[in-house]
Order: C-alpha cells, then sequence, then structure tokens
C-alpha cells in the first residue's frame, strides 16, 4: 500500500511568550488531500500545524507547531514513505531573538531581524531516493507561473500545484497542476474537496503507480 506523507496548515515563529508570526493558511486544503487519499485506498500520515479542522480519523496525525518541528518530523518520517505532497504554507521567518518575556510597549517603533526558515519541501525533493516522489504547492501573488515553475525546479519536485491567495480560508480553490517538464496537466476548480480528488487522481496515475509498491 502507497504510505503518503501530507503537510498542513500553517506554523507559527514565537516572537514572545505570546506573540508570533504566522500566515492565514486554514488546514482544510490539506485535510481534503488527506481524504481523497485514503479514499483511493492509501496510508497517510499528516504532519500538521496548528488549525481547527478535523482531520480523517483513518489519517495518523502527528502535531508541530513551528516550521523547525515540522522540517524534522517531515525528515524522520519521509524515508518510510512513497512520497510526500506538501500542502503546509510553513511560515518563511522566524526571529533572530526569541524573547523569553512577553515584550512590553514602549512607545517606540519595535525593529525585529528574521532569518528564513528550513524550506521543508525543498529538503525532501533533493533528498529523495528515486523510488520516491514529492508534490509542492506554490502559493503565489504575481508572475504565478514563472514562480511555480521556478520553485518546482529549485526544490527537485515531481509536481507542483500553483494557488493564489484567495484560497487562504477559503472553502474553495483555483489551481493549475504542472509536471517536471513544466507542462500544464489541469486546472481546477471548485471546492477543496473536489480540487483535492482531482489532484490526487493526477498524482496516483502519474507518479504512484509508476513507483514499485
Amino acid at each position: 500500500m502507497p504510505r503518503i506523507l501530507i503537510t498542513s496548515g500553517p506554523t507559527r515563529q514565537h516572537l514572545d511568550p505570546v506573540r508570533y508570526l504566522t500566515n492565514s493558511s486554514s488546514g482544510q486544503m490539506g485535510c481534503a488531500v488527506a481524504a481523497a487519499a485514503l479514499s483511493m485506498g492509501h496510508e497517510v500520515t499528516i504532519v500538521s500545524g496548528p488549525v481547527n479542522v478535523t482531520y480523517p480519523a483513518s489519517a495518523t496525525v502527528i502535531p508541530v507547531i513551528s516550521t523547525q518541528e515540522m522540517f524534522d518530523a517531515c525528515i524522520e518520517l519521509f524515508p518510510s514513505f512513497s512520497g510526500a505532497i506538501g500542502v503546509a504554507a510553513p511560515c518563511d521567518y522566524q526571529p533572530k531573538i526569541v524573547s523569553s518575556e512577553k515584550i512590553a510597549k514602549t512607545g517606540e517603533p519595535l525593529e525585529l531581524e528574521l532569518h528564513e526558515t528550513r524550506d521543508i519541501i525543498a529538503h525532501l525533493g533533493t533528498t529523495k531516493r528515486h523510488d520516491q516522489w514529492v508534490v509542492g504547492f506554490a502559493l503565489e501573488s504575481h508572475d504565478e507561473r514563472f514562480r511555480a515553475l521556478a520553485k518546482m525546479e529549485a526544490k527537485s519536485c515531481d509536481m507542483i500545484v500553483l494557488n493564489r491567495p484567495e484560497a487562504m480560508e477559503s472553502e474553495t480553490n483555483n489551481v493549475e497542476l504542472f509536471d517536471s517538464t513544466g507542462a500544464c496537466l489541469a486546472t481546477i476548480s471548485g471546492d477543496k474537496p473536489a480540487v483535492a480528488t482531482e489532484l490526487l487522481e493526477h498524482i496516483d496515475r502519474k507518479l504512484i503507480q509508476r513507483q514499485p509498491q
């Protein structure tokens, strides 16, 4: 049985004990992708940031908070999986200094020095074995196709799903799926479960069924 590792939801990078950097990812798309994969008979593990969605009961869920925690969980798990789908929107930046106490207001501007976090899908893509595959998601607000295709190449993904900011915290999605040659395999619109089902049909046909089980 193919085993699929799915990342889902946002991550949080704390500034102090009560404040953090994050994004608007709801986990709905990750949940829908997991449900679609399970319906096809695949085994699913979800590494999820903090969300308010209820994941399918038959999926294994590993909760994390920070991008580093999601990264660590994924690199530990991935070697035993057939492939990974990076639906999560991890926080791309973390503060250089995290205060151990709540930062008090002073009436003056607050300057933060931010460093990039580890890129989970890039690591999985560049370290995958010949019998594994990786599908990434690229949420872009401008030069969408160019940036998505550049990410797919840079991260050594076998496919990439292009979506846009309107998808965050929405029940619907409008995506384009590209393969490693840059060809657009499908343009899919609708509610997230329907979009996820069609995406998984392409992934199953193009990647999973071609891999030795």
